[in-house]
């Protein structure tokens, strides 16, 4: 059913003023919505109040059959949909009724001359171009298909003209602008159409974004091989923190709008109240040390640093032998698991004295009901401890970004090249890489110790290299004989390899490429330690 009002009841073209506060009138409301979830009800409000509704295809016979009455935009513009359905809107009797300024001389003159009617509320949502954009099996042609061209002219019209036109472009704000509606006797205020118009050209942007990554990963615009020449990502508003790191800094915690991947931002949290800034970035370095491990691992980071780190042949003994590498640090910890928490774990995890928060992938139900015992803990559910292959790590810096490929690297005993006169066991060859894995996740200069895949000590964020390993040798409490070490990047001198030796260290892997490699090897001789280069740096700042 269609509708139209007559000229009596539709305000004179080009004629509203504002109200006293700074409020608008309803009285022609133009709705186009690919989402139609929760429009019916503000249409039904909107006819309530009297409001001539204009809608498009879809939403017409969405509002028709859910007897609300409209008129069809090409009985406003007096065309039909052309092009397949691509030209709908883009039409002077819609978009002059949206852009004209109703206190514009020229402007209301225009209307008249024109015969438009002024528009005063636009509800218009997008094509989903993000499920194609995520679909490895659409073609370029689909994604070209959902790339909606009217749906962003109009807001970006109405956003435009504000200070007239109300426009919503998100489902969600529906119900709040139908309580301000009936609330007002058809008004919407100054402050709404303000906070709506900032919204929507939010959400704009972050469409155009979407699509210009899409062809940017797709076609290819790169001002360097893998990286586009104009860095776009968006990511919206999830929480606000407690403070950030420190209780005089405001915080709010933020998610990738586009990830497919297993998300820490928008993760399951249960148990305890809510999780800190720092918890977050803690949570995060612990996740990425776990990633990197397929048999079952724990680790047990502080200041987001690993204080603990182990494999097992049960996720329970990997957690009981990770907390054993550094007691004292581990109070207060954060703790990633790469496997689903069974009831032997959560034993475990009960007992330890104090922990922040736990992550993993999934609790069994008996060992969650154990755990959540204990109040104040936070325990995060994630589906999967893995990373994309292809992510990239970005940081900011003072007018800037800094972007990276993530490092992802994984070593195999044939990357591996012996430089000293014994060689390494099987078993000590499995130990060294397992020590390279660790000591590349704590913040450099980085040393780390293992027996067998258990770490035994740490040393991390030291400005000496030697420093790095006595931290570590005195971490590890006389559990250094025998054992293996990883260096982060090359020993600059002999002494660090001296420091390991008189700790009974058996055997070292390090990237090799100092001007003094050959006094490091001859002192790695002179003390029966065995000595592989990787040629790979894993400095972590």
């Amino acid at each position: 059913m269609t509708e139209t009002l007559t000229q009596s009841k539709r305000m004179d073209r080009g004629s509203a003023e504002h109200l006293p506060n700074g409020a608008i009138r309803v009285r022609r409301a133009l709705l186009s919505a690919y989402d139609k979830s929760g429009l019916l009800p503000l249409a039904q409000t909107l006819r309530q109040l009297g409001v001539e509704i204009v809608s498009t295809g879809g939403t017409f016979s969405m509002l028709r059959d859910g007897g609300v009455p409209a008129r069809a935009v090409e009985e406003v513009t007096g065309y039909g949909a052309m092009l397949g359905g691509r030209l709908k809107t883009l039409h002077p009797k819609l978009l002059g009724g949206i852009l004209a300024r109703r206190d514009n001389t020229s402007d209301t003159h225009d209307l008249s001359e024109a015969q438009i009617d002024p528009i005063d509320l636009v509800v218009v949502n997008l094509y989903p171009f993000e499920t194609v954009a995520d679909d490895p099996s659409a073609t370029r042609d689909d994604a070209i298909e959902l790339i909606d061209v009217g749906g962003p002219t109009m807001i970006r019209a109405a956003a435009k003209n504000h200070a007239w036109v109300a426009v919503v472009c998100d489902p969600a704000d529906y119900e709040s602008l139908s309580r301000e509606l009936q609330a007002t006797d058809g008004c919407v205020s100054e402050d709404s159409r303000t906070r709506l118009a900032s919204k929507a050209f939010s959400i704009t942007a972050a469409y155009d974004t979407r699509i210009a990554d899409y062809f940017a990963r797709n076609v290819g615009q790169d001002a360097s091989p893998g990286f586009p020449s104009i860095w776009l990502q968006r990511y919206d508003y999830v929480a606000g923190l407690r403070y950030g790191e420190n209780p005089h800094q405001r915080a709010a915690v933020y998610g990738a709008a586009d990830s497919t991947q297993s998300s820490l931002a928008r993760a399951r949290v249960i148990g305890g109240r809510e999780i800190s800034y720092n918890n977050y970035n803690d949570l995060d370095a612990a996740w990425r040390m776990a990633a990197d491990f397929s048999e079952p691992f724990a680790a047990v980071f502080k200041h987001a640093t690993p204080c603990g780190a182990a494999e097992g042949n049960s996720i329970a003994a990997a957690y009981r032998s990770a907390h054993e590498t550094d007691p004292l640090s581990a109070y207060g910890s954060i703790i990633a698991l790469n496997r689903r928490v069974d009831y032997a774990c959560a034993e475990l995890l009960h007992a330890t004295e104090f922990i922040e928060c736990v992550l993993a992938p999934g609790y069994d139900e008996d060992a969650l009901e154990l755990l959540i015992r204990k109040k104040a803990r936070r325990f995060v559910d994630v589906p999967t401890i893995d990373i994309e292959s292809s992510a990239m790590r970005v940081r900011e810096i003072i007018g800037g970004l800094l972007v990276q490929e993530d490092d992802r690297t994984n070593l195999t005993p044939a990357d591996l090249r012996v430089v000293t006169r014994r060689s390494p066991t099987a078993e000590q060859i499995t130990s060294l890489l397992f020590a390279r894995k660790v000591v590349k996740h704590a913040r450099s200069n980085a040393i780390a110790i293992a027996s067998g895949c258990v770490a035994v000590g740490i040393g991390a964020g030291q400005t000496s290299r030697v420093d790095a390993v006595h931290q570590a040798v005195a971490k590890a409490n006389n559990r250094t004989q025998g054992a293996v070490l990883a260096s982060d990047a090359f020993f600059p001198m002999a002494d660090g390899v001296e420091a390991a030796a008189a700790a009974g260290v058996a055997a070292i892997i390090q990237p090799g490429g100092s001007r003094r490699d050959a006094e490091v090897i001859a002192a790695c001789d002179n003390a029966n330690i065995a000595m592989v280069f990787s040629g790979l740096r894993n400095f972590r700042h």
